[in-house]
């Protein structure tokens, strides 16, 4: 059986600001084991940068409330302290920022940025540390790394500065690496580059990965389970077959019929979610997708708990619809997007 290393337990972040309190995270739980890629789903403001950032103690705040657990190989990552974070930071789970260039320092050259990193977490000197930068940079496919390994920021394409970004993020030999949005502004070519490289080096280090991405199509092919949130909760949950093939959550729906095929006839115009994601605020009553969600009625005002309403085991939805008007209607919805009614 694969060693679980990360166990989060219905995990709740509040942040108290003036307009009043802002519930970014509210009952998320999943296991990440050894090995693994767990893809993390939602549009913008769903929770899912929060939840990764609060896994690495980055959220911590005087405005800031947290509830639930967070096991990273047995040890609770809320009730540590922030020296013991430093610990686990960087040298136990690695994370690989959305927007390499303002992660990047832009007056410090590539490998200096590494061996800082290396040297942070490992007793070596420096020409250790830059023996060690350049063969990361090697390993995820940086050319002539010997010599760009002394280049700065914006002497690297878009591509290239998050393959560093990986390098940095791998330098202590994390066993568990977040990449959230790794594939932002690249072309759909250097993307799948970026994707292929984290599946490879998962292999490589025999680590776990959360992938976090607003694009079910970034996780199509690498990811084991998917977890799809919505105002900061988790609306569905199952293997990669089970949210492509059978998903039960309208949300889910929404987000697979938004993705282009080239196996169909182009429509005029690429399927969208109506609406807006709701305040975090001022959240609706009830089921949280029911002011959006095309198939609303009345017993849609009480929130449906996670459960396991179909025969998959694990396949967890969010969502009062009987489950073969499901399998009839969702095709509707999913028209020209990923996938087919099954």
């Amino acid at each position: 059986m694969a060693e679980r290393l990360l166990e989060v337990t219905d995990l709740k972040v509040d942040f108290a600001t003036e307009d009043g309190v802002v519930h970014a995270v509210d009952g998320v739980s999943f296991e990440l084991e050894r090995g693994k890629v767990l893809g993390i789903v939602g549009e913008s403001g769903s929770g899912k940068s929060v939840t990764s950032m609060t896994i690495m103690g980055l959220t911590r705040g005087v405005n800031a409330r947290f509830g639930g657990q967070i096991l990273y190989k047995g040890h609770d990552l809320l009730k540590a302290s922030e020296a013991e974070m430093q610990k686990y930071r960087g040298n136990e789970i690695g994370m690989i920022f959305q927007d390499p260039m303002t992660s990047l320092n832009p007056v410090y050259k590539i490998g200096d940025q590494i061996i800082e990193a290396i040297r942070t977490h490992q007793r070596v000197d420096k020409r250790t540390a830059r023996q060690r930068a350049v063969e990361l940079l090697r390993q995820v496919g940086i050319p002539n790394p010997e010599s760009r390994v002394d280049d700065y920021p914006h002497q690297f394409s878009g591509g290239m500065r998050q393959r560093a970004m990986i390098a940095m993020a791998l330098s202590s030999n994390p066993s568990v690496l977040i990449a959230d949005e790794p594939t932002t502004a690249l072309d759909v070519t250097i993307q799948a580059q970026i994707i292929e490289l984290i599946g490879r080096l998962k292999d490589e280090f025999n680590s776990a990965v959360i992938l976090i991405t607003h694009d079910l199509g970034v996780v199509a092919d690498i990811a084991d389970e998917i977890i799809v949130m919505y105002a900061g909760r988790v609306v569905e949950r199952g293997t990669t077959r089970d949210l492509f093939y059978d998903p039960q959550m309208p949300y889910t729906w929404g987000l697979l019929g938004s993705i282009p095929r080239l196996d169909r006839p182009r429509p005029e115009r690429l399927h969208t979610i109506k609406g807006a994601p709701p305040s975090l605020i001022n959240l609706p009553q009830g089921c949280k997708f029911r002011p959006r969600c095309p198939h609303a009625f009345e017993k849609c005002q009480q929130e449906p708990a996670l459960e396991q309403r179909v025969e998959s085991p694990g396949h967890l939805d969010r969502c009062w619809l009987d489950v073969e008007f499901k399998r009839t209607h969702r095709g509707e919805t999913i028209a020209g997007g990923a996938t087919e009614a099954a």
